[in-house]
């Protein structure tokens, strides 16, 4: 993997080697067997060590690495009992913002989560990985919309803990369609006002999502 050199006037060091990261293991340039050394990395991106330190301490936080040998990290492996909890976390987060939403929105609201879901669910490359990008960024758009702070940092950690793992990855084997095209109900059910049909339908949609995921699982085992 090739890493960039940083300019430290761009932004905070070490979330500009976070957002590396997180980049590379999209891009699968990291993976489950590969170590992350901060002194290489450091060396790599040509910046002192404490910036990667705290990126990498960050993303062992967050759940994203854990301590492999001799300090080292790696990508964190979760097992399917993880998964179904993953999934159950997010039913818990998003369903309470599609409550909130219900009750609390605004035309311009709707009318922001119609564009989202319409750009998004055009994929031009019908990866996994675009799939996943696509799926998570209509989802943090209902968070972000119902305007709470702390769902909105659940959310985030939900998700980086999905993308460690890697599922975009482990549904390459299954109808990648099915992960996306019925998010303008979603959009519709908040429109209605009706917050014990939001929960409902976002409920419903995250199991689909979870039922998914484990084909997939199964697809690699």
């Amino acid at each position: 993997m090739k890493f960039r050199s940083i300019q430290p006037q761009r932004k905070r060091l070490a979330d500009e080697v976070y957002t590396q990261l997180i980049a590379a293991i999209m891009r699968r340039e990291i993976g489950p067997d590969d170590r992350l050394v901060q002194e290489k990395l450091a060396a790599d991106m040509q910046i002192s060590r404490t910036p990667v330190r705290e990126a990498l301490m960050r993303m062992e936080q967050e759940g994203v690495l854990e301590v492999s040998t001799r300090g080292s990290f790696k990508l964190y492996n979760m097992d399917a009992q993880e998964v179904r909890e993953l999934y159950q976390s997010r039913a818990a987060v998003e369903g309470q913002c599609a409550r909130i939403l219900a009750v609390n929105h605004s035309d311009d609201d709707i009318a922001y989560l119609r564009s989202t879901v319409e750009k998004e669910e055009t994929i031009k490359e019908e990866t996994a990985q675009a799939y996943f990008e696509a799926n998570r960024n209509i989802h943090r758009a209902f968070v972000e919309v119902a305007g709470n702070r702390f769902l909105l940092e659940m959310f985030d950690m939900i998700w980086g803990k999905a993308m460690a793992f890697c599922l975009f990855a482990t549904i390459e084997n299954v109808d990648l369609d099915k992960s996306l095209g019925a998010h303008m109900g979603l959009v519709d059910v908040i429109a209605s006002g009706d917050k014990t049909a939001a929960l409902e339908q976002f409920m419903a949609h995250i199991q689909d999502g979870f039922e998914l995921q484990m084909e997939g699982l199964d697809s690699v085992k």
